[in-house]
């Protein structure tokens, strides 16, 4: 009885051992977790909507970066409201991000957040677009927005004799009204082609498609179109439609995502200007520790854009 009461404690005594042994291994490896946690950056990200495969790919390649320095991804979508942007970038630095990634919705009125995110101590990388104020921005990375509505309009004008045209814009956005000045500029010294209106459509197709069939409605056919991004000029195609011009109308786009590159190799689209996301978010999220590092890189990083056209659709790299 003796020895069976010896070994009973022995083992009560080894599963106390061991189950103090197992809770200062969990301890240590929680200890050591916390740790971890407290050493990864946290870094977010504001784009001006995330409605657009554009800001999504850009946001995949930054976040792939930071992740794979073991550091924190916070994304925000304000969904084109400048107000909603502007609250959750000062949310964003409330909570302790290390740096921000910053496309404006509107260049203009983004700037009392961007200078808190400054007050805060704060680095901001402008995204696609730039700041109104660019003192705000430690560095800005986007297409060349002025060559690619240049290109647009220099394809236009060796493939038409002229004609009317409709512009579809976005003003408050840098970016967007730079394409417009780059397609503008191209078409001086051409009385051959006219602008005959111009409407606003937050580059969204669903904004876009009305205000085409407004154009049309109020001024008639046009001969050509020129989108600030392809999913305008989706929507200008779809107004085209809808009035039977699809296939009498020059529609120009900027972006390069898949379905305006298989309605240009269809022949319903003419053209768009390629711009390449997955390395404009490469390229902030290195910046980005360099800036961390301390250093100072260039403070504009501008990525060349390349027509599309029926002729070499199969030739321009592709985002995916």
């Amino acid at each position: 009885m003796e020895r069976h009461e010896r070994i009973f404690r022995y083992c009560i005594a080894a599963m106390a051992l061991a189950l103090i042994m197992l809770f200062l291994l969990q301890l240590a490896r929680t200890d050591y977790s916390l740790r971890q946690n407290e050493n990864r950056r946290k870094f977010g990200a504001v784009y001006m909507t995330m409605n657009n495969p554009f800001y999504e790919i850009i946001d995949e390649e930054i976040r792939a970066a930071v992740e794979n320095n073991g550091d924190v991804l916070i994304s925000r979508d304000p969904a084109l409201s400048q107000e909603r942007q502007n609250e959750e970038i000062e949310e964003l630095v409330k909570s302790g991000v290390s740096l921000l990634f910053v496309n404006p919705a509107d260049q203009k009125t983004v700037t009392p957040a961007i200078k808190a995110a400054a007050k805060a101590g704060v680095p901001v990388i402008a995204i696609d677009t730039g700041l109104y104020d660019d003192d705000y921005a430690a560095v800005t990375v986007t297409s060349d927005n002025y060559e690619a509505g240049k290109i647009c309009a220099e394809h236009l004008i060796a493939h038409s004799d002229g004609g009317k045209i409709a512009l579809l814009k976005h003003s408050a956005a840098q970016s967007a009204s730079e394409r417009i000045r780059g397609f503008t500029d191209a078409l001086t010294g051409h009385d051959e082609f006219e602008i005959v209106a111009e409407e606003e459509c937050l580059g969204q197709l669903e904004i876009a498609m009305p205000a085409m069939e407004k154009i049309l409605t109020e001024h008639g056919a046009v001969d050509a179109v020129m989108a600030i991004n392809d999913p305008s000029a989706m929507g200008a195609l779809a107004a085209l439609q809808n009035f039977g011009l699809l296939n009498d109308v020059y529609v120009y786009g900027v972006d390069g995502v898949k379905e305006t590159r298989e309605l240009i190799k269809s022949g319903v689209m003419t053209a768009t200007a390629v711009q390449q996301p997955r390395e404009i978010g490469r390229i902030a999220a290195r910046l980005a520790y360099r800036i961390l590092a301390g250093e100072k890189p260039d403070k504009l990083i501008r990525l060349p854009a390349v027509l599309l056209t029926r002729d070499n659709a199969d030739e321009v790299p592709k985002w995916d």
